[in-house]
């Protein structure tokens, strides 16, 4: 099994997924879109994870990658039917590649927050077995006003209507982080553009506070996301299994 995985900036990858990575066997390969890095053909990936990143999806013209990194996505889930998993930036590009639309937020999310899951999500083959309400971390100022067409929405919150998504049945976009490690949030907060917006919603000097605050939540995130690698894995099974046998690389 070979994941893709699209970054926009180097602290921003798999994080914990790495580790599930590492114990399965999953091999995967980044690809470092804001580096210049070329996007390779899909053909030889049974999975794309697309992650966050500072960038916004509209700002084709001050990052150009974006525009073949969105015609990737269209290619993976419209196409390929290829499993497709994107947090935060990627949730954002699923929507805006796929024909719906987003918008700065009037009030952003940053911090511990509260996820509610939509009675859809039970239902749905990737939040199988999570908790219907939970916390998880986020950091961002862009939300996903409009939906594609055939999109499911799966978890809401009290500033943001389409906290997750599931577009046709193998294609998802989360906005929350359900990566993050213990070196998360330092790293993040080292980032220009989410230090001026942490400390712009919450207040200046507010990054030891987020520390804590995700140290404390920390291991009921990272049991959750385990669930939702597990779940997502066996979906990237069951494709690769009705696919048509692939040349030898």
């Amino acid at each position: 099994m070979r994941f893709l995985v699209f970054q926009h900036i180097r602290s921003e990858h798999p994080g914990i997924f790495r580790d599930f990575f590492a114990a399965d066997g999953v091999a995967w390969d980044a690809v470092e879109l804001d580096e210049g890095e070329p996007i390779p053909p899909l053909d030889n990936y049974d999975a794309l994870m697309v992650m966050g990143g500072p960038m916004d999806v509209w700002e084709t013209d001050r990052h150009p990658w974006l525009i073949p990194e969105k015609a990737a996505i269209r290619d993976a889930v419209r196409e390929r039917n290829m499993p497709y998993l994107g947090l935060c930036l990627g949730h954002q590009l699923l929507a805006d590649a796929l024909g719906g639309a987003c918008r700065m937020m009037a009030k952003p999310e940053i911090g511990v927050l509260d996820i509610e899951l939509t009675p859809a999500a039970a239902e749905d083959p990737l939040f199988a077995g999570l908790s219907p309400r939970g916390k998880a971390l986020q950091w961002h100022s862009v939300e996903v006003v409009e939906a594609p067409k055939d999109a499911t929405v799966l978890a809401r919150a009290a500033d943001c209507a389409n906290e997750a998504m599931r577009v046709g049945d193998r294609a998802w976009g989360i906005q929350y982080h359900v990566e993050i490690t213990d070196e998360t949030v330092p790293q993040w907060g080292c980032i220009p553009e989410y230090a001026v917006a942490l400390e712009k919603r919450l207040g200046q000097g507010s990054l030891p506070a987020l520390e804590k605050a995700v140290r404390e939540s920390l291991p009921a995130m990272s049991r959750d996301a385990r669930r939702l690698y597990d779940n997502f894995k066996a979906v990237v099974q069951v494709a690769r299994q009705r696919r048509p046998a692939r040349v030898a690389e």
